[in-house]
């Protein structure tokens, strides 16, 4: 029998295992996981904007907006409060319940802490769910950002241990948990997912799940990103992913983290509409919509109500897509 709530005693092999059935098989584990946490044909809307494009000092291989490496892309100045509340109220008017905002710096200074709460409490008043990631944080900046309304921190693990150097190298993977228990300290909850497709093998997405599977609890959001080339990065020339293997990897994470967000997010501008469809089919209840993800296309409104429609999926609010207990159908949510 599948079990439907969390565990925090995942071992690598049972990971490695859950990864390795027939898809078939795997699926129907996932979607036995997901009946009985969440809505049936409820997908999630959140939207993300640069607050803080460019010139970031960090060399992850796959950013363009990392200072080390030439993507063309301007390194420009923290947006005007007035900008990210306008794109906040037109994420509303889009359908969007959670906007996220992100900055590329290593780690955030103390002194754009009041700007960035500024931006916190103008979101929230909106009426909208705010996630930022920042980077990483010092002591203190947590709690800051905490008070000013805060729901989620955005701190990717992005691939397993081992492999982690191959990807950046101007921090440790110690340095991300750090942050993650600073943000979790605080009372955040926490968004933290991976990337796949930056040349890393299958045991490498296990080793990732398995390192996000023992924090307790487990982030409340988990985002499986595929790898969108930029020109001048050193991932740029990484073999595509198959949407077959994001699926794998989403089906598993919905298993592993029955009652956390399993957000489909980078690299659906570069899926067919059956691609996106068999990753939601796995388990993905989450997408990010609007025509950019910070600096990369996404797909544009119209085409996203095109897939739900076909789908037969609906946006659902927070408070239609309840954890534990009793189960909702968007029949029921009317």
């Amino acid at each position: 029998m599948t079990e439907t709530k969390p565990r925090y005693d995942w071992t690598r092999e049972e990971i490695r295992t859950l990864y390795e059935l027939p898809l078939d098989a795997l699926i129907a584990k996932s979607l036995a996981v997901k009946s009985q946490n969440w809505a049936d044909g409820a997908v999630q809307k959140s939207q993300l904007l640069s607050i803080k494009t460019g010139g970031c000092a960090e060399n992850c291989g796959y950013c363009s907006q990392s200072a080390h490496f030439d993507t063309g892309l301007k390194a420009e100045k923290l947006l005007p409060l007035e900008e990210v509340v306008t794109a906040a109220r037109a994420a509303k008017e889009n359908g969007a319940d959670r906007f996220c905002m992100g900055a590329a710096w290593r780690s955030l200074k103390d002194r754009d802490v009041p700007k960035v709460a500024a931006m916190i409490e103008a979101v929230k008043a909106e009426g909208l769910e705010t996630c930022v990631t920042l980077g990483m944080l010092e002591d203190g900046q947590a709690e800051t950002l905490k008070a000013a309304g805060l729901d989620y921190y955005n701190h990717n693990l992005d691939t397993s241990p081992e492999y982690y150097d191959q990807v950046v190298t101007t921090r440790v993977y110690d340095d991300r948990l750090e942050t993650l228990g600073r943000a979790r300290t605080a009372g955040l909850k926490l968004c933290c997912g991976g990337i796949l497709g930056m040349g890393e093998s299958r045991e490498d997405r296990v080793g990732l799940i398995h390192e996000l599977a023992k924090l307790s609890p487990h982030p409340e959001s988990v985002p499986v990103n595929m790898l969108v080339p930029i020109e001048g990065t050193p991932l740029a020339g990484s073999a595509k992913v198959s949407v077959i293997e994001m699926a794998r990897a989403i089906a598993v994470c919905r298993i592993v983290f029955p009652e956390s967000w399993v957000r489909l997010s980078a690299g659906r501008e570069e899926m067919s509409e059956e691609g996106q469809a068999l990753c939601l089919l796995a388990g993905a209840n989450s997408i990010f919509v609007g025509d950019r993800l910070l600096t990369t296309d996404n797909p544009d409104i119209d085409e996203d109500a095109g897939l739900m429609g076909q789908l037969g999926f609906e946006a659902a609010a927070l408070e239609d897509m309840p954890k534990g207990g009793a189960r909702k159908t968007l029949l029921d949510a009317r």
